[in-house]
């Protein structure tokens, strides 16, 4: 890519891999996505947004967004327990490149379900 210009042995040794290695599974840019439009967003309304996931499933991708820097978790000391997630200024930083994404997503879908369609 632009702009880096080194002796490249795998992709994990390049920035797109330490990327990579942030945002990859199945849920977290999903997740991201949910705190860049909703935050904060408690542990069960996540859940419901993403209704496929399991509860194990999102406490471990929430837990491994945090360790990353990517996701705050603030726990507010009530009976019963409350906690919310937000991003955190690391995570906020990630946000243009997903409304890329989207961008890029409205571009083609139009192209990909006119290919669908003549296929019928």
């Amino acid at each position: 890519m632009r702009g880096y210009k080194s002796g490249i042995t795998t992709v994990e040794d390049t920035p797109f891999g330490y990327t990579l290695s942030l945002i990859s599974g199945k849920w977290k840019m999903a997740i991201l996505y949910l705190l860049a439009e909703n935050q904060p967003v408690r542990y069960n309304q996540l859940q419901r947004y993403i209704r496929s996931i399991t509860y194990k499933s999102l406490s471990l991708q929430l837990k491994q967004l945090e360790a990353d820097g990517l996701v705050v978790r603030k726990e507010f000391p009530q009976v019963p327990p409350r906690v919310e997630y937000s991003l955190s200024e690391k995570g906020e930083s990630i946000i243009p490149i997903f409304e890329m994404m989207c961008e890029w997503g409205m571009a083609h879908e139009d192209v990909a379900s006119q290919k669908q369609d003549v296929a019928s």
